[in-house]
């Protein structure tokens, strides 16, 4: 088959051409507005949380996930942690460690590692939660009754886990007592002293109080998990974007730039869905993929023809006998 140099540079040009133009649609394409999931499996997820990128506030951005098996998770520095409830009103996620002690696991205490958050984000460890430290050394860890430990040194009070405590004598959800295990209740200030006391303890296990919305003393119940704090960024103009008046849109961010973004139906807009820039915005971007609409064709008509010149000249080649010459040469 014969190709002249100008007919080889003549069918890449061609080629590239389309490849480029394929790539703009692709562009142009992705970057209308994308509609955000509202729910990963029973959880509902909205402001300021977001499972598609570019949704909710960007201060929590890829750090709340929604697994292949529709499982809400918590990624943090120590792991990705299955997260059981979502609350708005009172912000907080109460997360499960795998890694803790259960009562399933009765006085068999596996390998753990320490829960950690990452300081960098908006989210802090509840003073609603207290943990249970298991056979931790008592020469490195001050183990006491906290009451009375307390009465006698008040300075030392807050570094004392109490062995006294009311959930190491009942154990929540246990049909047992710890026998031959030590038990101790302590609440670190940070997750570096959780992890320092992972380092002297065997195991732990963390039980949050639940509020039941029963009269006092008995409106909270202990449950295993970690309570997790978070704040709602309230913005004006994330307010102005879900005015229903405004056209109810979703208060997002640029994926590049991070900055905000109200994700409407019709596009996107830096204030909210009845913008007049979203209608500007459509039309030029129907301009640009009706023009790649009409150059691919085009370029795909450039194909059809390159296609049946090559068709054409490898009927006229040459017969050389498998020997290559400047006239059938393809590369």
């Amino acid at each position: 088959m014969g190709l002249s140099l100008t007919n080889k540079r003549l069918i890449l040009s061609v080629l590239s051409l389309i490849i480029q133009l394929l790539l703009s649609f692709l562009t142009l394409t992705t970057s209308q507005s994308t509609i955000c999931r509202t729910s990963c499996g029973n959880i509902q997820i909205k402001y300021p949380f977001g499972i598609d990128d570019g949704c909710g506030s960007p201060y929590y951005r890829h750090i709340i996930v929604c697994s292949d098996s529709q499982r809400l998770e918590l990624r943090t520095p120590s792991g990705t942690y299955p997260v059981r409830n979502l609350s708005y009103d009172d912000p907080h996620i109460v997360v499960t460690d795998p890694f803790m002690w259960a009562c399933e696991d009765g006085e068999n205490f596996r390998p753990t590692r320490p829960f950690s958050l990452d300081t960098s984000t908006r989210f802090k460890l509840s003073q609603q939660n207290e943990y249970m430290f298991f056979n931790c050394s008592e020469d490195n860890v001050i183990i006491q009754p906290k009451p009375m430990f307390c009465e006698h040194y008040p300075e030392r009070c807050d570094s004392s886990c109490d062995s006294a405590s009311y959930l190491c004598r009942h154990l929540p959800s246990c049909s047992f007592s710890l026998t031959s295990s030590s038990c101790c209740s302590y609440y670190p200030k940070a997750t570096e002293s959780l992890r320092l006391m992972l380092k002297y303890c065997t195991s732990y296990a963390s039980v949050y109080w639940r509020n039941v919305g029963a009269p006092q003393p008995y409106d909270q119940v202990p449950e295993y998990g970690i309570r997790v704090d978070f704040d709602i960024p309230v913005t004006t103009r994330c307010l102005q974007c879900q005015d229903l008046l405004k056209g109810g849109g979703t208060c997002g961010f640029d994926t590049e730039t991070q900055s905000f973004m109200c994700l409407c139906k019709d596009g996107n807009s830096t204030t909210h869905c009845k913008d007049h820039e979203i209608i500007q915005h459509n039309r030029r971007v129907q301009v640009i993929a009706g023009t790649v609409t009409g150059i691919s064709a085009a370029g795909a008509i450039g194909i059809g023809a390159a296609i049946w010149y090559l068709k054409k000249m490898r009927t006229k080649a040459p017969v050389t006998c498998g020997v290559q010459s400047n006239e059938n040469r393809l590369f």
